[in-house]
């Protein structure tokens, strides 16, 4: 069997979804994103309230309801754990990718629509969203089922097919808000006005029975949310967290128009010049309906968010599930291997590089918070972990000389990358950052004690400790402080009539108890 007809066989789509989400369900949660989502939705079980949000025991307006729901129910059928707060996106991802397939088999071929799947599973970012219990897995599952369904119906119209596009909008809209509607919006009506159809598309965006369905889907959680708090999720969603987040950037999420083009190759790795390879085709889009609507679906999310005032990363990845098909269509185009196999070899080498890098930091740092990482970093990134490493940047070298199409051997080697992230570079640097968390609130839960939190913001710790976690600088007796390692010296120096006593230490993470003196009584 040939490397082609090998990565041609589902088997190989099979394994590269296999390393997508491998080990999901064993690295800590991280803060800020994935604590923040998780806590709230344990606070939402916890309250028996399903349709206001609260982190922390006050109102949390990022998002709407569906990702809340959907670990809800997670962890009603398995425990609230990491495997159940992360098997909403994992399923989201999974059926992504299928999604790909499946549109790319109908439209193109059976091995174009597989080697698509392939890209998407094995690119970089996607893999770090589909392991991550947050809601951009779902919102891109329901913006490209909707995008698909848009072509599928303006290839051969049917109604099932036209209502199936504002149930997915709605499903997204109560996932991430109006970007569901906004991108399907704008995609199809530049692409129906560029073949001179704008009055058909008209016609199906005011289709009356699809305007029906969409409201019956998110309005009753609307009129639920506003009958439970009133205006407030109104005002924090809609003016802030979407007009405000347009308008400026917020979180410290900045960049300039130019940002999306410097980090595309990252979140693309490593097919970033395949992609590059690809824009030479732009011009000729007109060609392929196919083509066209690919290219604007992705352009219009790119300058969308280009001039947008808070820009993430994967908030290219909204645009790129049609780039994907195309990059499997013209698989043949790419031909200079060397330039190809260079980010791709580059990444895997700054891998086998990190305990080095990482020990080089700790030795070059004076903050105290940093040079904890980095040390925990040269220990995960030593041994047996750093012998993985090296050993997938030769197969990647030598997977560049085989005798092989090139666009098969640079799937090898994003399936080589998808290895080393899964089993080696994303539990070591999740592990550093939050192995402590993690402990320090279990070691608390298991000791029955509530905690306070003095100046950080770690969502993730009131998950594991199970319990709202306040904000305060004077704690009482009988409590215990959580606070990060280069916190510990201040707030053991704050004058306070009470004692204070460490209690645990790991990593970054510290307990701190606060007890009355002798004869005082307290906790």
């Amino acid at each position: 069997m040939t490397l082609r007809s090998a990565l041609a066989h589902p088997a190989a789509l099979g394994l590269a979804l296999l390393l997508m989400v491998w080990g999901f369900w064993s690295s800590p949660l991280y803060d800020i994103d994935e604590g923040a989502f998780t806590e709230a939705t344990r606070e939402m079980i916890a309250s028996g309230n399903y349709t206001s949000i609260y982190l922390n025991g006050r109102p949390r307006q990022d998002k709407p309801i569906l990702i809340y729901w959907a670990q809800a129910a997670s962890v009603h059928l398995f425990g609230l754990n990491e495997f159940a707060l992360r098997l909403p996106s994992v399923l989201a991802a999974l059926a992504w990718v299928l999604a790909l397939v499946r549109f790319g088999r109908r439209h193109l071929d059976r091995e174009t629509g597989l080697i698509a799947g392939l890209l998407l599973a094995l690119s970089l970012y996607v893999g770090l969203i589909a392991r991550a219990a947050v809601a951009d897995a779902l919102l891109n599952l329901f913006l490209a089922l909707a995008l698909f369904d848009i072509y599928n119906d303006f290839r051969q119209p049917a109604r099932a097919t036209r209502l199936r596009v504002f149930v997915w909008m709605g499903l997204g809209f109560l996932t991430k808000g109006p970007v569901a509607v906004l991108f399907p919006f704008l995609v199809s009506g530049i692409f129906y006005a560029g073949q001179g159809r704008w009055r058909d598309w008209l016609g199906k965006v005011l289709d009356w029975r699809g305007l029906l369905l969409f409201l019956a889907i998110v309005l009753p959680w609307h009129v639920a949310v506003y009958l439970d708090s009133g205006w407030a999720f109104f005002k924090g969603f809609y003016l802030h967290h979407n007009l405000d987040r347009y308008g400026g950037a917020m979180e410290g999420h900045s960049g300039g128009v130019f940002y999306y083009v410097l980090v595309a190759p990252l979140v693309l790795m490593p097919f970033a010049t395949w992609f590059l390879g690809l824009l030479r085709r732009l011009p000729r889009m007109r060609d392929e309906p196919l083509d066209r609507f690919a290219w604007t679906w992705f352009l219009v999310v790119l300058v969308v968010f280009s001039f947008s005032g808070t820009k993430l990363p994967h908030y290219l990845l909204y645009g790129m599930t049609g780039i994907f098909l195309l990059m499997a269509r013209y698989r043949d185009d790419p031909r200079r291997a060397p330039l190809h196999f260079l980010p791709g070899v580059v990444l895997l080498t700054l891998f086998a590089l990190l305990p080095w890098l990482f020990d080089y930091l700790a030795r070059h740092t004076e903050r105290l918070y940093e040079k904890t990482l980095f040390i925990e970093g040269v220990q995960r990134f030593s041994g047996l972990e750093l012998g993985v490493l090296l050993g997938l940047l030769v197969a990647a070298l030598l997977a560049g000389v085989l005798r092989a199409p090139l666009w098969s051997r640079l799937l090898l080697l994003g399936f080589l990358q998808s290895a080393a992230v899964a089993f080696v570079v994303l539990p070591g640097v999740m592990g550093a950052l939050q192995d402590g968390p993690r402990a320090a609130a279990l070691y608390a839960r298991a000791h029955g004690r509530p905690l306070v939190f003095y100046r950080v913001h770690q969502p993730s710790v009131s998950l594991y400790a199970g319990q709202v976690i306040r904000h305060d600088t004077h704690p009482r007796p009988g409590e215990w402080v959580y606070l990060r390692v280069d916190k510990l010296e201040d707030f053991m120096k704050r004058p306070s009539p009470y004692r204070k006593r460490l209690v645990f230490r790991q990593g970054i993470a510290c307990l701190v108890a606060v007890e009355a003196p002798p004869g005082r009584g307290g906790g």
